[in-house]
């Protein structure tokens, strides 16, 4: 007997991004932390709490930059990405990385770089959370198309 699959939470293309994003976010955040004042020596539970909010903080970016576009597209825009709705993905994901970092190291005090983490001209915006924002959510897209597919 044939059976059908049942459409469920697990087949929305929000839900497989959001763990997707908060998963290969993680381990970026973790190779991060020696790139930030004051992270590598917090007691060790502070650390993994911290790591944990930034990727849940990331996997929130990049569901705010998947509806955005898909109020310009539809939500099945994911399934096949055009370079468009990549790049507007992608760049959403940038440009709020650049604000929230601006604000979190220039006005907020959250956090500070360390001596170590390279940073952009004029911003002052750390390239590690740049480069993350430009590699990551690539990835990302590529994850979900293939688990919704």
């Amino acid at each position: 007997m044939l059976r059908t699959r049942r459409s469920g939470v697990m087949d929305w293309p929000e839900t497989n991004l959001v763990l997707f994003a908060f998963l290969l976010n993680l381990p970026w955040e973790i190779w991060q932390i020696p790139l930030f004042k004051g992270v590598a020596s917090l007691a060790h539970w502070d650390g993994v709490i911290m790591c944990t909010r930034a990727a849940a903080g990331d996997a929130v970016i990049a569901l705010l930059a998947f509806w955005l576009v898909a109020t310009v597209a539809t939500r099945g825009w994911i399934r096949r990405p055009t370079a468009v709705t990549l790049g507007t993905f992608v760049a959403v994901g940038v440009a709020a990385t650049v604000v929230l970092e601006y604000w979190a190291t220039q006005v907020g005090g959250r956090w500070q770089y360390a001596e170590a983490m390279p940073r952009l001209p004029l911003l002052g915006t750390g390239l590690a959370p740049l480069v993350q924002w430009l590699l990551l959510p690539p990835l990302v897209v590529w994850l979900v198309r293939r688990q919704i597919r």
